[in-house]
């Protein structure tokens, strides 16, 4: 580990970073790309920070990262995911080992059929008759956070370190 406070100091602005998403998200239905380079560009400064060495562990971030763009963009493809949101995603999924990433996931899916229904019912409530856009990135953020929030990051990577 090079160094808990520049770990934290990078998780922290992971957080600031999501709470960004979020918030244009809401706002323009979408989550610009220099913020997802930004989140991406962070990943190899944590994985020096965090002491994550270059096998296996920083090319199970970079494999994670390709498998869930490759994945996320099929569906991209097929109309059920916004461009920001397979970005952004794929970002973090550089910050996380795969288990962790799948928690996250988890969050988001169970966070985003929330929002859904949520969404849905002020849809009809309104008597909207335009398609009915959900910001996901807001499920995405609140996993992130949550992941965040829970997550003893100096210790995560201090098993593949050495």
């Amino acid at each position: 580990m090079q160094g808990t406070h520049i770990v934290y100091g990078l998780v922290g602005a992971l957080a600031i970073a999501l709470t960004v998403a979020a918030i244009t998200d809401i706002r323009r239905r979408q989550i610009d790309n220099w913020l997802n380079a930004a989140i991406a560009a962070g990943a190899p400064l944590f994985w020096w920070a965090s002491g994550l060495a270059l096998w296996p562990g920083v090319a199970l971030q970079i494999g994670l990262a390709v498998v869930t763009f490759f994945v996320l963009a099929g569906l991209f493809a097929l109309k059920a995911m916004g461009g920001g949101d397979v970005k952004l995603l794929t970002a973090l999924a550089l910050w996380m080992p795969a288990l962790l990433f799948l928690k996250l996931l988890v969050i988001m899916a169970l966070a985003g059929g929330v929002l859904t229904i949520t969404m849905g019912m002020w849809h009809i409530a309104r008597r909207q008759k335009d398609k009915l856009k959900i910001p996901y990135g807001i499920a995405i953020a609140t996993a992130g956070l949550w992941i965040i929030t829970t997550t003893d990051w100096s210790a995560l990577h201090a098993v593949s370190a050495g």
